[in-house]
């Protein structure tokens, strides 16, 4: 006795609509996919590739595969018995980037969240204006916005120049050159990128909760930490990563306010594709700090993804 199979119900017109409509999403998707694959994926998988290889006696790669560029990260040998040992010059750099980082972004989002909060708690006409304000910054070239600092805290810049005529000092503070100088610089350069996404949360808030934990005999501390933090935490979470992530692969503002003596990340790698002529060491670095951004992200959508209800 033969079983039937399953039928299939005709497509309706509608169902053949969309399948035309989503048909039709994909074709006029794929200039921009190829974009994405080869101008975006294709250098990605080149720097990957010279991260396994041989440096040529020049510059450039010998195509000799290897694990030494990925092992002299963290590690250096020894020139006269061949032991392995820490690179504490490369440890110093990442510590260095990294501490730098977590700085920069503890100090944007502790000058952001007031301004986020301020901006947020005014007349719905006057946001626009403070945005504004905001975001000018952004209108002006990365390299001006760093030499405009470096103007306000050299030796003879307004800091030292204002304190000097205080009386305060007697002599300039040296401020440029310095881990200081670069700590300033980002933060003013990332200060934005903590703002608006902290703004975003505050501006979706309701204070009627505020006006609640007041009522429930809570001061102003026990609602900032009890009610407020915890329900803009999405906001928090993605400023922290727009501030950490650049700031942790910058090059620009440490070259001119570091000056070439306190190195991160982004300048050492640039170092092995120019003077160091080591492109395995520097595409390696790459690598790293494209692994290190990538587990930012998706420590990102994983918060986000929990922070979201659940039906």
């Amino acid at each position: 006795m033969s079983v039937p199979g399953p039928t299939h119900e005709p497509l309706t017109d509608e169902a053949r609509a969309q399948a035309r409509q989503t048909r039709r999403s994909w074709l006029l998707s794929i200039p921009a996919l190829a974009l994405l694959i080869f101008a975006a994926s294709g250098p990605l998988v080149i720097v990957l590739v010279y991260s396994f290889l041989t440096p040529g006696d020049y510059s450039g790669v010998k195509w000799e595969p290897t694990l030494d560029a990925w092992i002299s990260i963290l590690f250096s040998v020894d020139i006269f018995d061949g032991t392995l040992g820490l690179a504490d010059a490369h440890l110093s750099i990442f510590w260095r980037s990294v501490s730098l980082s977590v700085l920069t972004t503890l100090i944007t989002f502790l000058l952001g969240f007031p301004t986020a909060y301020f901006i947020a708690t005014r007349e719905a006409s006057q946001r626009n204006m403070w945005l504004f304000l905001i975001t000018i910054p952004f209108w002006t070239n990365l390299l001006i916005r760093t030499f405009a600092i470096m103007e306000v805290i050299r030796n003879n810049g307004l800091i030292n120049t204002a304190l000097m005529k205080l009386g305060l000092i007697s002599e300039p503070i040296q401020i440029l050159y310095t881990d200081t100088a670069v700590l300033i610089g980002m933060a003013y350069v990332y200060l934005p990128l903590m703002v608006l996404p902290l703004y975003a949360a505050l501006e979706r808030f309701d204070f009627r909760l505020v006006e609640a934990g007041y009522d429930l005999y809570a001061n102003r501390w026990k609602v900032l930490r009890k009610v407020i933090l915890p329900l803009v935490k999405p906001g928090i979470v993605a400023g922290s990563i727009l501030v950490f992530m650049p700031s942790l692969g910058a090059y620009v503002t440490p070259r001119v306010l570091g000056g070439g003596k306190h190195m991160m990340i982004g300048s050492f790698i640039e170092l092995q594709f120019g003077q160091g002529r080591n492109w395995p060491l520097g595409a390696s670095l790459s690598m790293l700090l494209l692994l290190i951004v990538g587990i930012g992200l998706i420590f990102y959508v994983r918060t986000m993804s929990r922070e979201k209800p659940h039906d």
